[in-house]
């Protein structure tokens, strides 16, 4: 110690002639040791143990002796700055061995062991160890001891079963104070407590929550271990196999985890700009609407990238204009705890509601920066793999196309010849009835064939659909219909309401809205069609209460073509109804639960409005 101490103001040459002192002080303390080993065990006939003990007493002298000089060189020779930092560890080592001086010196005059001076060396210990302290306050960073959260946390349960035999042990001792007649009682009545708290307490997660979050707090100096926490993160996204979860459900999970959340959800970009429910975490219970944000709350998160607490926004907190704008539900709901938004290149790609958890507690700045950080990253990933799905779809659009064609060319032939045919049996048929009822057969096929063709050549380019003047509860009605006698199909009222549309088209959409709402319910349940009109636009509701949707369904499978659950199909109904609706201005909207039910929402434009509409961009029935 006496060697670093000379090194602290540079004094180089200085550490160079003591060296031989210091080393000669070692060997001094060396030797000395070696003769308290011989005192307990003397070498009979070559060293006693009274000259053992004479010897070592004098090479304790010497080391003490020689030790005070070099320490008073030490301080002497160094400058003022120097002796700030060397005054308080001077001050120790001097306290310890002029004690050390002074009970040698008291041995060597009475050539036996003082006694009473050597008990009281701890003190002189304790001195010591007093002033090195303010020395040691200036290195506390240098100083600072972080064992793993692993490691504290193993520890602190082992303090807990250690606190818990040291309670056992008191209460055995206390069964000796109560006396032998309530000794049994007393026993008996110590186990029901002791069960009864370690029934309650031990499996608590609110417990363990609160136990953690405040060993966090007191013990080391930031809430989370980045390094842990990015591992897990990347490994809960990165995980993959049957048996894991889909995509958005981890994305929910590796944020929640963070914050130690017990469930959560994942919103995603609506086609009108508003967020709509895409996947949950373990939160079934949660009621979102099918507007789940709208577009000012999402602009405002989007351009502010604010993390909301909630319990903030109930409480009347306004940050960046957050408390106007956050929805109802979320303010209803308490288990709904904060809103960390998916920001990838200014752009918002989704946002995660996380629940409140177990050991409720605001959020703070480090919560903040790492949600942030996480959330980025979240984005991104999010992001990659929505492009991927998109470069997918197109390469099966592309395969379906050039399969399109070759129909397409083939059937053109195909009608083709019976155009001809028909031509040509007007001129050289023999037999009237025969020619007129060959025409008949032949100009029908014809007909349907470029039905057909022209029905295919809407996914092209160059498909116009023609409008026309219809009333929405005739349209309905024409759709019931078509199920009479194979599913019963109730229309609940319809206040009509003129439509300007290419009615066959819509028909379509809504016969297979209807044949999927057919499909959902059992056999003798009814399906309802409701129409009603609000001046503006005329709402078509197909209610079944059948097995329902999962969101994850509705959102990645329902209007995606190509996923199809019958064998050989293309998958491209629902796809096809949502574009003939899209085609007529229209709108469609789906609300579904599992085990209750699905929704389907159609809105179309009344004639009076169609002409506004096609002049001004239909961001309200057509939103990209």
């Amino acid at each position: 110690m006496v060697w670093k101490l000379f090194g602290t103001d540079g004094r180089s040459s200085s550490i160079k002639a003591v060296r031989p002192l210091v080393f000669a002080l070692a060997a001094v303390e060396i030797i000395a040791g070696s003769l308290l080993v011989i005192l307990h065990r003397p070498l009979e006939g070559y060293l006693g143990q009274d000259q053992a003990f004479a010897m070592m007493v004098s090479f304790r002298l010497l080391f003490t002796i020689g030790a005070l000089v070099l320490l008073h060189n030490l301080y002497s020779g160094a400058s003022n700055h120097a002796r700030l930092a060397l005054r308080w560890p001077a001050l120790a080592l001097a306290v310890l061995w002029t004690y050390d001086l002074n009970i040698y010196t008291v041995a060597s005059i009475t050539n036996a062991w003082p006694e009473g001076l050597a008990s009281l060396r701890g003190l002189s210990l304790a001195a010591c160890a007093l002033l090195l302290l303010p020395a040691i306050a200036k290195r506390q960073a240098e100083l600072h001891f972080s064992p793993s959260r692993m490691v504290t946390f193993q520890s602190v349960a082992l303090l807990g079963i250690a606190g818990y035999f040291g309670v056992m042990l008191l209460a055995s001792e206390l069964v000796h104070v109560v006396g032998p007649n309530y000794a049994n009682l007393f026993q008996f009545g110590l186990f029901i407590v002791a069960s009864t708290i370690a029934v309650m307490l031990v499996p608590s997660k609110r417990l363990r929550s609160w136990l953690k979050v405040t060993l966090t707090k007191h013990l080391f100096r930031h809430r989370y271990d980045y390094r842990a926490e990015w591992l897990r993160f990347a490994g809960t996204i990165g995980r993959s196999g049957e048996a894991s979860l889909p995509l958005e459900q981890r994305a929910v999970q590796s944020v929640a985890q963070i914050t130690e959340s017990p469930a959560g959800l994942l919103l995603v970009p609506g086609e009108s700009g508003d967020f709509v429910l895409s996947s949950c975490w373990q939160w079934r219970s949660a009621e979102v609407p099918a507007v789940a944000i709208d577009a000012a709350a999402a602009r405002l998160l989007e351009q502010t990238g604010f993390i909301v607490e909630l319990d903030a926004v109930r409480s009347g907190k306004d940050h960046r204009g957050e408390r106007d704008v956050i929805p109802a539900w979320l303010r209803e709901d308490q288990r709904a705890w904060a809103l960390v938004p998916l920001i990838h290149y200014e752009r918002l790609v989704g946002i995660v509601v996380l629940a409140r958890p177990a050991h409720d507690r605001p959020l703070d700045w480090e919560d903040f920066d790492v949600l942030r950080v996480i959330g980025q990253q979240l984005a991104t990933t999010l992001a990659e793999h929505a492009g991927q799905d998109a470069l997918a779809e197109a390469a099966r659009f592309d395969e379906f196309n050039r399969r399109i064609a070759f129909v397409m060319h083939d059937i053109k032939n195909l009608a083709s010849q019976f155009g001809l045919l028909a031509r040509n049996a007007e001129l050289h048929a023999d037999n009237p009835e025969f020619r007129a009822d060959m025409l008949v057969t032949l100009r029908s096929s014809a007909d349907k064939l470029n039905a057909l063709i022209a029905r295919l050549s809407r996914y092209g380019a160059g498909g116009v659909d023609r409008s026309e003047t219809c009333d929405a509860a005739e349209l309905v009605e024409r759709v019931a219909e078509q199920f009479a006698g194979r599913h019963t199909v109730t229309v609940v009222q319809k206040q009509g309401g003129q439509l300007l549309l290419n009615r066959e088209a819509v028909e379509q959409a809504l016969i297979h809205l209807v044949q999927n709402a057919v499909d959902a319910s059992d056999r003798g349940t009814p399906v309802f069609i409701d129409q009603t009109s609000d001046g503006l636009s005329a709402r078509i509701e197909i209610v079944d209460s059948g097995v329902g949707m999962s969101p994850e369904f509705v959102r990645t499978k329902l209007f995606k073509p190509f996923v199809s659950s019958k064998t050989g199909g293309f998958g491209i109904g629902a796809f096809e109804a949502r574009e003939l609706i899209r085609s007529a201005k229209g709108r469609l909207d789906v609300e579904s639960r599992e085990g209750l039910g699905t929704r389907f929402i159609v809105r179309l434009p009344l004639a009076a409005t169609a002409d506004l509409l096609s002049s001004h961009e239909p961001k309200n029935w057509n939103a990209a």
